[in-house]
């Protein structure tokens, strides 16, 4: 038996969707004044949204960072939109965030595990991403995520969400303001590092900075011992600009960065920088 479309129905509705007076009106009506059924008309609605608006281009967003430090898990993902106003928005950010629990709290295998994945809240991650496109009208997708496992995390957003950093520690000391402080250090400071510590590095990504260096040296009429010598500093001068823990602290420049953490008892292990738009090395 249908009931009655009251304004307070209406309004139950509204509140529990977040959707517009009308459209939580015309679900109602089509499901006989059934809340429930009228959300899950909804949502089938909002799904029907997404795919119209699947085509159109995601070139702004937010980066999303959940930490879980006694599980020993961090995770920061990359949730794309059409338009900064909304990746600013209270539902945006709070998407981003939830999207990064369930990556921390499932470890799924890729963006395409995860739309699948469930949230813990009865809908899979791709229903979490339709609910919001059935309110703020845009086109979403999850454009990237990291996890990482072990030890202990920090994290920083930029005010305007378009910059995020993840950081794994390890050792004794727990310490949240300074490492949010080395997270920090991450986002704002050029070059921006390439690895935590200098035996990740690349050693071809080495051997040609130490070749250009020898080569510039050559140049200017430099013998090649002395051209060699030359290229060794600048290849330590090179590890000290782009390897975080050989970095100076932008907070102490008379210390690095790994110097600074060893006095709190911590050793970085690894990073990951996000910026929306970026294209990854």
């Amino acid at each position: 038996m249908s009931k009655p479309i009251t304004a307070a129905l209406v309004n139950e509705l509204r509140k529990r969707t977040d959707l517009p007076m009308m459209e939580c009106k015309s679900a109602l009506q089509a499901t006989g004044g059934d809340i429930d059924a009228a959300i899950d008309h909804l949502r089938k609605a909002g799904a029907k949204a997404s795919l119209k608006r699947a085509g159109n281009e995601t070139a702004e967003g937010r980066i999303g960072v959940h930490l879980d430090n006694a599980a020993q898990v961090g995770a920061i993902v990359e949730l794309r939109c059409e338009s900064a106003p909304v990746a600013k928005g209270e539902h945006f950010v709070k998407l981003a965030n939830e999207i990064a629990k369930v990556v921390a709290a499932k470890n799924p295998a890729d963006v395409d595990a995860l739309l699948t994945t469930d949230s813990g809240k009865g809908k899979t991650v791709t229903d979490l991403i339709h609910d919001v496109i059935a309110v703020l009208r845009e086109n979403m997708k999850v454009q990237r995520f990291t996890r990482l496992t072990g030890g202990m995390f920090g994290e920083y957003v930029h005010h305007d969400g378009t910059l995020g950093v993840l950081l794994q520690v390890k050792g004794s000391g727990a310490n949240p303001g300074l490492l949010r402080d080395v997270c920090m250090h991450i986002a704002a400071v050029q070059p921006t590092p390439v690895a935590a510590r200098r035996e990740e590095v690349d050693p071809a990504l080495v051997a040609k900075e130490k070749e250009i260096a020898k080569a510039k040296a050559e140049a200017t009429g430099k013998p090649p011992q002395i051209a060699e010598k030359i290229a060794e500093g600048q290849r330590k001068a090179w590890y000290a600009e782009n390897v975080l823990a050989e970095q100076p602290f932008v907070k102490d420049q008379a210390k690095t960065v790994g110097q600074v953490l060893k006095e709190a008892g911590l050793e970085v292990t690894r990073f990951v920088r996000y910026k929306v738009g970026e294209v990854p090395a």
